[in-house]
């Protein structure tokens, strides 16, 4: 009689994604490390947030930092650290941050599900 001898089983584990609020396309991430390349030093990371003002009453900024805030969420997307802080986190939920080139103007472009409205210059909005 042969006796049965007991083998690990292999268990699958599920990775979890975290979903992150903010979408950052890969020409964007691109352009974002081309840029900071340049820097001396070379930042830490990118700061992506929404102030008050405009003709709308918010809008976008985008800045290098050394270091996140205490009160920062920081996110990674292929290497690339981006801090964002806790109020700038409810108006960016779902946002995805493109880098588009054309003939006539090159920069970074929001697409936000949460936007009610713009200006006609296009660069703040309301929610």
């Amino acid at each position: 009689m042969a006796t049965a001898i007991a083998t690990p089983e292999t268990i699958a584990v599920p990775t979890e994604t975290k979903a992150t609020p903010l979408n950052m396309t890969p020409s964007a991430i691109a352009k974002v490390r081309e840029i900071m390349a340049t820097q001396d030093p070379i930042p830490a990371g990118l700061r992506v947030g929404v102030v008050g003002g405009g003709c709308s009453g918010f809008q976008y900024s985008m800045a290098f930092e050394n270091q996140s805030g205490m009160m920062d969420k920081v996110f990674t997307y292929d290497g690339l650290q981006v801090f964002i802080d806790s109020t700038s986190l409810m108006y960016l939920n779902n946002c995805i941050v493109d880098y588009v080139e054309t003939f006539e103007a090159a920069g970074f472009k929001f697409e936000n599900p949460n936007v009610k409205s713009t200006c006609g210059c296009g660069s703040s909005f309301s929610v």
